[in-house]
């Protein structure tokens, strides 16, 4: 079973493709960024997540999603150019015909580290440790994603499980 985790973002939208392997362990497929210019037109810019996510689902080929829910609390136009990714995303994991769930960012904390509040040191080191990776995860927002990506893998198990 293959995640994959978005963390949205206009200038830099992070991605985490894992795979549960059978044993249940989990391993880090490819995770980064998809980086987008300052200044370019927004349209061109949504245009380029849709492609570049587009490429990276054709390239891994992942059974579901997990999208990182918005969260914001002071700059609205912030919140309104990520929204504009998150849709261009849910369109994008849609047209694929992926499972697509989202998660509150304490959600993906608490299903990590156990701990809704946890912090960005935490997150890295606990997603560094499940996934058995040499370094803690960067740049941050590939970090973000990977931690979405196992939250939505541990999410996967235990709904199956309850369904049986």
């Amino acid at each position: 079973m293959i995640s994959l985790g978005i963390d949205p973002g206009t200038a830099s939208l992070g991605y985490g493709l894992v795979r549960e392997r059978g044993d249940g362990e989990l391993e880090a497929l490819a995770y980064d960024v998809i980086r987008t210019k300052a200044g370019t037109p927004m349209p061109e810019r949504l245009r380029q997540i849709h492609d570049e996510l587009d490429a990276l689902i054709r390239e891994y080929r992942p059974d579901r999603a997990g999208v990182e829910e918005l969260f914001f609390s002071r700059n609205v136009t912030t919140a309104i150019t990520v929204a504009q990714a998150r849709g261009v995303v849910l369109l994008t994991l849609s047209q694929a015909n992926l499972v697509v769930a989202e998660y509150k960012p304490n959600a993906v904390k608490q299903a990590v580290c156990g701990y809704g509040g946890a912090d960005k040191s935490q997150m890295k080191e606990m997603t560094r440790l499940l996934l058995g990776l040499d370094k803690a995860p960067r740049p941050d927002d590939a970090a973000d994603a990977l931690a979405v990506a196992i939250t939505d893998l541990h999410s996967y198990r235990l709904h199956d499980f309850e369904g049986a």
